[in-house]
């Protein structure tokens, strides 16, 4: 491929837009009119307009982006994430179009893509399933059964969703009605799919997802685990690699089943497999990602590799230049989302204008973004704002590291999850691996954060007062 089209915007889009630089592949950037002067459009070769700000204007516009990227003499199309990178009628459009679609087949994408169908085609190879029931609930009849089945609590889910959208905890039969008609309401509003499935909730689990790759050819990689726990309303915030509590022989069964899913859809390129993991170390599967996952950069921290490359070796026919005995992992990495939301307001998104967002060059420390100081934070999308990535010979050299990052980071005009990333850093369940998914509800109070920055603005003001006073006395002695 000579040129690539990156179907996204923001931090996603430069981060492919390296890549393809660095392949001596050029690029053409998309953007909508709040994007004007995004910097992904200011690093492309070309850009094109779309539309509006609103994405269902603009980045939703399939039509509008094959039309532009054929004109342009497009060879490939990537879709980054979020968007329309799951969406298996643009990845057909695209392959009918005569361009490659950096990303699976549009088939793998569609049966990945429903939670059910998912589950019926992994059921051959023995994958780990929680408990309940892997088809569509159509009533409520149904779903009393399979309620008493597996024992409340039971959690429906949204077949179609993700990112907690569609999703409730039902704790027992009294509120099971009323529970089931929330969720199919949420999943036909967000999905446009109403059908829900049952399984058993599992209280306190852990978020571990494997991140797989594909070829052409039928050779299947795992890249090891990344642990994703720390989450708010389902959205995770940190993740790092590898998992402080996977053992090499649960590494090696899990990626062995990771690989297993992929193969039941015989996928191609770079995917991520998702499990939950009870208290007992026992691993569930949850759903596959059909796309580059904003975690990947701490993959590729621990393997060495360039996932976008690999991409876009698979999707032009190459076969994979390694094997799995030849993937170690080198050290940990761990990667903070900083967002424009504040811990203290319970995570509210912010907008406004970024008078200052800096970071100083500190080694092994890695900065992806779509925004500098002076760039205004438009309302329309996704509120994160950059993801600091940092890679130790060890967790605590990381952690370490990440914190230094934190307080070397410059942010003037908007509340960030900074302080909120330090927090979790400095906690003494995040430093020893006790966690869960349930973190900030059982161990952070927007008052925690309140207190430590009331603390280091009062340690500030004694310590300019010190430095007066001390001037002061020696301009005394000097007379």
């Amino acid at each position: 491929m000579k040129k690539i089209l990156v179907a996204n915007r923001g931090e996603i889009a430069l981060r492919v837009m390296k890549t393809c630089r660095k392949l001596g592949i050029k690029t053409v950037a998309v953007y909508s009119e709040a994007d004007r002067n995004a910097l992904h459009v200011e690093y492309a070769d070309e850009a094109v307009f779309l539309g509006p700000a609103p994405s269902s204007q603009s980045y939703l516009k399939g039509d509008i982006i094959i039309a532009k990227a054929k004109a342009l003499g497009v060879d490939g199309i990537h879709p980054g994430y979020g968007f329309l990178s799951e969406n298996a009628g643009f990845a057909q459009s695209v392959v009918d179009a005569g361009m490659k679609f950096i990303g699976p087949t549009p088939h793998a994408i569609n049966i990945m893509g429903s939670k059910i169908s998912a589950k019926e085609a992994v059921k051959a190879y023995g994958i780990p399933m929680v408990p309940g029931m892997d088809k569509a609930i159509v009533s409520l009849e149904e779903a009393n059964k399979i309620a008493e089945m597996v024992g409340y609590p039971i959690l429906i889910k949204a077949s179609a969703g993700g990112g907690g959208k569609g999703m409730r905890i039902v704790n027992q039969a009294s509120e099971l009605a009323e529970q089931m008609e929330r969720a199919q309401s949420e999943a036909l509003a967000y999905f446009s799919d109403s059908s829900v499935f049952i399984e058993k909730f599992i209280g306190s689990p852990r978020h571990i997802e494997i991140q797989v790759l594909a070829d052409q050819h039928g050779n299947v990689v795992y890249l090891f685990e990344r642990e994703c726990s720390i989450q708010r309303r389902h959205q995770k915030l940190i993740e790092e690699a590898p998992s402080v509590i996977v053992t090499p022989e649960i590494r090696a069964a899990m990626g062995k089943a990771a690989c297993d899913v992929a193969r039941s859809v015989n996928y191609e390129g770079a995917g991520t497999v998702e499990f939950l993991m009870d208290h007992h170390l026992n691993f569930y599967f949850l759903e596959m990602n059909t796309r580059l996952q904003v975690e990947h950069p701490v993959t590729e921290m621990i393997t060495g590799l360039d996932l976008v490359e690999c991409q876009i070796n698979v999707a032009e026919g190459k076969p994979l230049e390694f094997q799995q005995s030849d993937l170690n992992i080198n050290g940990h990495a761990i990667e903070l989302r900083i967002c424009s939301e504040d811990p203290l307001q319970n995570f509210l998104p912010a907008v406004g204008f970024l008078k200052k967002f800096e970071l100083p060059e500190i080694p092994n420390v890695r900065l992806d973004s779509g925004f500098k100081s002076g760039m205004d934070i438009p309302i329309h999308y996704d509120p994160m704002l950059a993801k600091l990535i940092v890679h130790g010979a060890n967790r605590t050299d990381a952690i370490n590291l990440l914190i230094q990052a934190i307080d070397s980071f410059v942010v003037e005009g908007v509340p960030t999850t900074l302080d909120f990333g330090k927090f979790v850093l400095e906690h003494p369940n995040f430093i020893s691996g006790q966690f869960d998914t349930n973190f900030i509800k059982n161990h952070f109070k927007p008052e925690d954060i309140k207190n430590k920055l009331d603390e280091s603005r009062e340690i500030a003001a004694l310590f300019s007062v010190w430095h007066q006073t001390n001037a002061l006395d020696k301009v005394k002695e000097m007379n």
